[in-house]
This record gives structure tokens, sequence and C-alpha cells, in this order.
């Protein structure tokens, strides 16, 4: 398996809560409530799954490797998915405070909820089929046989030890009850 796959696989995953997260996002919109718990638990995965281990085996690993290939982190497409990762921390930090003036009960935090839910949702999904398709190939085509080894190495311990043992298996475990209570287990969560 390439290092590059794991990532892909981590993809679909994603993309499955961010189906629950735009279903949040849409009830808050359309009936201006929504279950705190859930909205909670999406943020908790996004934080944990998506971005310290996702993107910071990207960013600490994959991206650094590119970037020795010849990849430049100011330009192109290494620089755009960076520039995307920050945009969804900041959409992930105003659906938290959102969350948080919600429960103290602000008229107007739903709706910013929902705008930051909704355009997270669009912006990853844009951002993965990037990844997907035009960046994790050209890392396909770059990357050595001992770079890829490096960075499977390297995988292992972000899962294992930098965001502690089992945590990744939680974060799956976590998907699989929000895909399940929002109807969206027919199939498995990769």
């Amino acid at each position: 398996m390439k290092p590059t796959d794991i990532l892909s696989n981590e993809h679909r995953l994603i993309l499955k809560v961010l189906d629950v997260l735009e279903l949040i996002g849409t009830q808050a919109s359309k009936n201006k409530t929504f279950d705190l718990d859930d909205a909670r638990a999406v943020i908790e995965f996004i934080r944990t799954f998506a971005d310290k281990c996702h993107h910071g085996k990207e960013e600490t690993y994959l991206f650094p490797a590119m970037e020795t290939a010849g990849f430049s982190r100011e330009a192109g497409p290494i620089a755009v998915m960076l520039f995307e990762h920050d945009q969804g921390r900041a959409h992930v930090r105003e659906m938290a405070a959102a969350i948080d003036r919600v429960a103290k009960g602000e008229a107007d935090a739903t709706d910013r909820f929902a705008h930051n839910a909704l355009g997270y949702v669009q912006l990853l999904r844009e951002h993965i089929l990037k990844e997907d398709n035009i960046l994790f190939r050209m890392a396909d085509q770059v990357l050595t046989d001992a770079d890829k080894a490096r960075l499977l190495a390297a995988f292992e311990r972000v899962e294992h030890v930098e965001i502690g043992p089992h945590v990744h298996e939680q974060m799956h475990s976590l998907a699989e009850q929000l895909l399940h209570k929002y109807g969206l287990d027919k199939s498995s969560c990769g």
C-alpha cells in the first residue's frame, strides 16, 4: 500500500462524516435547531481525525517529502492545500464557537453554525477531490520507493504514538455511530 492510498482511504471516512455534518447544518439552517451533542461529536472527529491525524500526516510528512522532490511550499498545489487546511480550521473554530453560543441561547448562533458547517462541507469535498485526483498522483510520480517507505513508517507513528494509542480506532467508532444515527451507515467506514 502506498502512503497516498492511506490518505485516500481516510478521505472516504472524512467524506462520510461530512455527509453527517451537512445534514446537521441543513437542519440548523431550515429548522433553526440542531443536536448540539452530535455537532460537538462531529467537531471532535474533525479536529482529531481529519485535522490532527490526516492533515498532520500531510503537513508534517507528505508535503515536506514532496518539497524535497522539488515542489514549492509557497506556490502551486502544496500552497493551495495548506491554505485550504487553514480555511477549514477557521470554519471549525467558528462552528465550535457557534455551538457554545447556541447552548447559551444566542439567537443568531444557529445560522452562524449552519453557514460554517455547510461552508466547511463544500470546502473539504472540493479539497479532497483535488488531493485525490491531482496532488496524490503527483506525489506517487515523484516520490521514490524509499520516500514511500519512510512515509508509511511515519504514518504508523502518527496513528499509534503521536495522536495516541487507539485514538484512530476511536474516531472510526465515533464516525460509525454518527453515520448509524443519521441513517448513512449503509456502506463500510474504510
